[in-house]
């Protein structure tokens, strides 16, 4: 859903009123009879003939994403990845906003970026009172596990894992790795030999 979500946005910046499954198809790399086939879980949202109304669609998936309304998201470190995370802003069209940032240098304790200050991380536990439910932990891989106990801990639910390391939380957490390296690892398999 969320690639069909970003194909929408694509199709409205274009002002496309309305978009065939086909054509949706085409932006987001897949089968039309595929985006037919999911969207047919969630009940009918085109018109055959005519397609998709594309604002429409958009606002329902996004109530099906759960992000019709702004999600927060605290992010725990702010070194290389974490830094580059915070500066990203493609987070809005997903209605997320990272809201509040950890880290345990003390040389960026305190330091605004973007429009977050540094916190430092032992104070994590107050995501509880803020009712931060996502986290986005970008630590070395020695700190990953202790970080995602304390995240846990705190009350997220669902945590976006920049590190490398496998980390344990308990089934009422989601968690999604995404290790870039191993990703770039994996690339030179598919390549064709020249």
């Amino acid at each position: 859903m969320p690639v069909y979500l970003r194909g929408l946005m694509f199709a409205s910046e274009l002002k496309q009123k309305t978009i065939s499954s086909q054509n949706l198809a085409e932006l987001v790399g897949v089968n039309s009879w595929q985006i037919r086939k999911d969207f047919s879980y969630f009940g009918g949202f085109g018109t055959r003939g005519v397609g998709y109304d594309v604002n429409r669609l958009a606002v329902q998936i996004k109530k099906i994403l759960k992000i019709a309304d702004i999600q927060r998201a605290a992010l725990v470190g702010v070194g290389n990845i974490g830094s580059a995370v915070l500066a990203y802003t493609g987070f809005a069209k997903y209605n997320l906003d990272i809201t509040v940032a950890f880290d345990i240098d003390p040389d960026k304790i305190g330091r605004k970026m973007e429009h977050v200050v540094i916190e430092d991380v032992a104070n994590l536990s107050k995501l509880k009172k803020q009712k931060i439910k996502l986290g986005i932990l970008a630590v070395p891989e020695r700190a990953a596990q202790e970080t995602a106990d304390k995240l846990v801990k705190a009350g997220i639910k669902g945590i976006l894992n920049f590190s490398p390391r496998y980390v344990e939380v308990p089934k009422k957490v989601k968690v999604a790795t995404i290790d870039i390296a191993m990703y770039l690892a994996c690339l030179p398999y598919y390549m064709p030999k020249i």
